[in-house]
């Protein structure tokens, strides 16, 4: 599924138009993106849980030189799905 089917999916389950839709997602993923840039964590009951994990600097190799590399340490994104999620998924 990709965005747009999304959309249609939410106007559809919630009788709104796309125009709708599209807005109410988007702001959605906006404030999700928001928490997650200060380092909060994003719960959604039953859904899952969003938060920031410091991914450490390691070492690694350049497949075409075979030469180690430093790999700078980051933050990513991790999902961790809810009870109610994993139990559909199932």
């Amino acid at each position: 599924m990709n965005k747009t089917e999304l959309v249609n999916a939410i106007a559809e389950k919630a009788q709104l138009t796309k125009v709708q839709a599209k807005a109410a997602l988007e702001a959605s993923l906006e404030a999700i993106a928001e928490e997650l840039a200060k380092g909060e964590k994003v719960a959604l009951i039953g859904f899952g849980t969003y938060s920031v994990v410091e991914k450490g600097e390691r070492t690694g190799i350049n497949p075409a030189t075979k030469a180690k590399i430093v790999i700078p340490a980051k933050k990513s994104v991790k999902f961790k799905a809810g009870a109610e999620l994993a139990a559909k998924v199932k």
